[in-house]
């Protein structure tokens, strides 16, 4: 996903205040569900939802208001409700940012349940083409 840093993204200092890092996370996520997993968040979220239950990130470098980020999300383990992930945000060659988070297929009252079967086996083809 390409995300251009933009004026709202930045602090005073004109480079990428942290908090909004974890948005552009969230809208990789998004784009992920949508474009590849076919399970977009209008539909997933009429009876399910996927809460994160951890997030670990790691900051390499600042990102200046202009500049173009390209974020990439790797799956890295599939459990029977759950999916761990890596989003890494580069910039031209160089790292900005990695995101190890973990989330949850949940029911519409917050209980976890089971991939529907079709988003399985996308999430599982893109394990195996990791």
């Amino acid at each position: 996903m390409q995300q251009k840093v933009m004026f709202k993204h930045c602090d005073a200092a004109g480079i990428v205040f942290f908090p909004r890092y974890f948005e552009m996370i969230s809208d990789c996520m998004e784009t992920f569900f949508q474009d590849v997993a076919d399970y977009p968040f209008n539909r997933m979220h009429e009876n399910a939802g996927v809460p994160t239950v951890q997030l670990d990130t790691s900051f390499s470098a600042p990102s200046l208001l202009g500049e173009m980020l390209t974020l990439s999300l790797e799956c890295r383990h599939l459990g029977r409700t759950s999916l761990k992930f890596r989003i890494t945000a580069r910039c031209a060659d160089q790292v900005r940012f990695t995101a190890d988070q973990v989330i949850v297929h949940t029911s519409s009252d917050l209980r976890p349940q089971a991939w529907p079967e079709p988003v399985r086996a996308k999430l599982t083809q893109q394990l195996e083409d990791a």
